[in-house]
């Protein structure tokens, strides 16, 4: 109801399917003890589905793009703060998130009203983060493969 009067989902009623793959994602932390490994691979497969998805169906909303955002960030910081042993990897996990999320509350709360989440084509901390944490996971898991 919340999304609804906030205006974040403009005109439609429902949240829709990309809408609900977001909020999936940022619901996997507490499914780890069931999905295990499987928990990143849905992570960066419901993160790449939701937004093709928005796009192809003309159902891109504020809410699937803040929400997208802040569904990758409380999902890889769990992961990070969880599962990763390095505290340099931890540190720049969370600063990748929180130094935009603050940013952008703070400017929020300062013009009265939520402000949208400026996003660069070029420049994407978050996503940089998310892909290097991925592909540490990967290579993680070969190793240990290999033994």
């Amino acid at each position: 109801m919340t999304v609804t009067h906030l205006g974040m989902l403009e005109q439609r009623r429902t949240l829709g399917l990309p809408n609900l793959l977001t909020v999936a994602r940022a619901a996997l932390p507490a499914t780890a003890h069931r999905l295990g490994a499987a928990v990143p691979v849905l992570a960066l497969a419901t993160d790449f589905v939701d937004g093709k998805l928005a796009r192809r169906t003309g159902t891109v909303t504020r809410f699937g793009t803040q929400g997208d955002y802040l569904a990758d960030a409380a999902l890889w910081t769990w992961f990070t703060l969880r599962y990763e042993s390095s505290r340099a990897w931890q540190v720049a996990t969370f600063a990748a998130w929180a130094i935009p999320v603050g940013a952008l509350t703070v400017a929020s709360f300062a013009r009265g009203g939520m402000v949208d989440l400026p996003r660069s084509r070029w420049i994407r901390p978050a996503a940089v983060m998310e892909v290097l944490i991925g592909a540490r996971v990967v290579v993680r898991l070969v190793q240990s493969r290999r033994r």
